[in-house]
């Protein structure tokens, strides 16, 4: 059974290539979803698909791009399904 994780990730992670190495590990790793920068500085993803490709991409948010600095990750049980990885606009 597939599942879904939301992900903050806070940290020097804005300015650094982080939503693109993002989505082309996802891509890599058969997850979709989504990410996005926030106001706050922080990175904000949703993850779904068999738990050992969700599992490849949240071991690799935890260290990010070489230039990322990933001070904290947070990650929740979240719902819903999506067909491919996308970018979408800072909130």
């Amino acid at each position: 059974m597939k599942i879904t994780k939301h992900v903050i990730v806070r940290g020097r992670v804005q300015g650094v290539g982080f939503r693109d190495a993002l989505h082309a590990t996802a891509l890599r790793h058969r997850v979709t979803g989504w990410v996005r920068n926030r106001r706050d500085g922080t990175l904000e993803a949703t993850l779904h698909g068999w738990p050992d490709d969700v599992a490849q991409v949240l071991s690799w948010t935890r260290r990010g791009p070489p230039a990322a600095s990933v001070s904290s990750l947070e990650v929740n049980e979240t719902s819903g399904a999506f067909e491919a990885f996308e970018q979408r606009p800072s909130d």
